[in-house]
């Protein structure tokens, strides 16, 4: 149950997500890499907008692109008991809803949404 932690996570997903995001707010991403934060793995992204800062009260910045970085956390929502059988059914505990998996009967689209699994925040 391993995969609980976060700590197996595959960052090349979410570096497509950040570009994604960071097009759609017109931006482009020229930073990114794994990190962590609170003791939990995430990633640092850094943007930089694709157009100027415009009027500002700064001056000498009217001409210069936004540049913007932070740090991303994944963390685990969920518990379960470290008595727990990993062979037989095992009950999580995600921040009040129940999740049962059978790995006898496992079928990774019986599990919910990541976002019941895992929550992710911005740490800076």
């Amino acid at each position: 149950m391993e995969w609980l932690t976060a700590d197996v996570i595959d960052g090349a997903t979410a570096g497509e997500a950040a570009q994604q995001l960071a097009a759609e707010n017109d931006a482009d991403v020229i930073g990114f890499a794994p990190d962590e934060a609170n003791g939990f793995p995430g990633y640092r992204v850094e943007i930089e907008t694709r157009y100027t800062v415009g009027d500002s009260i700064i001056p000498g910045t009217e001409s210069q692109p936004a540049l913007a970085r932070a740090t991303a956390v994944i963390a685990p929502r969920c518990d379960f008991s470290a008595s727990a059988d990993p062979d037989d059914v095992v009950e999580l505990d995600c921040d009040g809803e129940s999740v049962e998996v059978d790995p006898g009967d496992f079928r990774p689209g019986d599990l919910p949404d990541a976002s019941v699994l895992f929550s992710v925040y911005l740490a800076e």
